[in-house]
């Protein structure tokens, strides 16, 4: 059972199963490690988050020895205070009783706790904060125990697609269905940051006609675009990581936006639906606009002074506004006629003024 298909009793007891009911794309932002071991700094993402207006904030949370060993290379070695990525990942934890003030505080700021667990221990942790859905990274779509521990909780699963083939992806919705569980599929392209050529929209439409679920976009472009662009195309959900500022430290910040950004995307994308879902029918548009017709068209009027009996010529008549006497496009019907009085320069034209 997709998202699309669950019960409205479940849509209205599930916050993000709420919010993609209503038709509004659900956004996302990543804080991921930019909050780089500092439990204050992760509570000032949680402020900005808010204040910007996303739907949720979404952490990761790793403990080391359980997702980790001392040969776990690095993907980019950015570190100069951390001697191996294990000990990157280990200064990066929170304490359970830490985590739960960020979903306390986040709950305080009217705004959804998410993060992606990456291991059995990091999601009993999450479980006990009841988090309302699972955000499944990409590296974890063939964690088949941590998977297992995720759906016996029954909540929505976000998978993001990323480094994953197709094949892990479809392993994967299989599994989930066969639970009955709702699920969405983000494209992600596991590039930091993403050039546009391999951004992959395409893949929304995809995902929606292979799996029958919504879709979204977990964006690393650094970028405010592909996350327009997929919401004009109609995706669902959108996670994308954001930084206080570009030259802040850490792995993610080079994918990130900042928080005025993700400020200016939040009101795009608000923008972009309340168009989509309010369509126009141009004629019914244009009834309440005759005032505005009436400035700014042009109407038919003396090009100098005209005598009586005079047969009208194009040289005769100017077009200007306002546009309250003839149209302009009915010029042809008005010469060859004859004048039945003299008229003066700017004289507005009318059918009284024709045998």
């Amino acid at each position: 059972m997709t998202i699309a298909k669950v019960s409205s009793k479940k849509e209205m007891t599930n916050p993000v199963l709420k919010k993609l009911s209503s038709g509004e794309c659900l956004i996302i932002a990543e804080v991921a490690q930019s909050h780089d071991g500092s439990l204050g700094m992760a509570h000032a993402y949680i402020d900005a988050a808010a204040k910007a207006g996303a739907d949720a904030i979404k952490f990761q949370t790793h403990i080391a020895d359980a997702e980790s060993t001392l040969q776990e290379p690095w993907r980019v070695k950015f570190s100069q205070q951390d001697e191996t990525r294990f000990d990157y990942w280990k200064r990066m934890e929170f304490t359970p009783g830490e985590w739960a003030t960020l979903k306390q505080h986040a709950d305080e700021k009217n705004i959804l706790f998410l993060s992606s667990p990456f291991s059995i221990e990091a999601v009993d942790l999450l479980e006990s904060l009841f988090m309302p859905a699972w955000k499944i990274a990409s590296g974890e779509l063939t964690n088949y125990p941590m998977l297992d521990r995720i759906m016996k909780t029954e909540k929505p699963i976000l998978i993001s697609s990323g480094m994953s083939e197709m094949k892990e992806v479809d392993a994967l919705v299989s599994r989930v269905k066969e639970k009955n569980i709702p699920f969405a599929v983000l494209q992600c392209t596991s590039s930091y940051p993403t050039p546009p050529e391999k951004v992959g929209l395409n893949m929304l439409d995809e995902y929606r006609k292979r799996y029958n679920c919504p879709v979204g976009l977990s964006d690393h472009s650094g970028t405010i675009f592909p996350a327009l662009a997929g919401v004009a195309l109609g995706m669902d959900i959108l996670e994308l990581h954001f930084t206080f500022s570009k030259d802040m430290f850490g792995p993610d910040v080079i994918a990130s936006v900042t928080v005025d950004e993700l400020k200016t995307l939040v009101d795009g994308i608000r923008f972009i639906e309340k168009m989509k879902n309010n369509p126009i029918v141009k004629d019914e548009a244009s009834k309440g606009m005759q005032p505005l017709r009436d400035i700014f068209t042009k109407s038919i009027v003396a090009k100098t002074d005209i005598d009586e009996d005079t047969v009208l010529t194009e040289e005769h008549l100017a077009y200007k506004k306002p546009g309250t006497g003839i149209p302009a496009s009915e010029y042809k019907n008005i010469i060859g006629k004859k004048l039945n009085k003299s008229v003066k320069y700017d004289h507005f034209f009318t059918k009284e003024d024709f045998n």
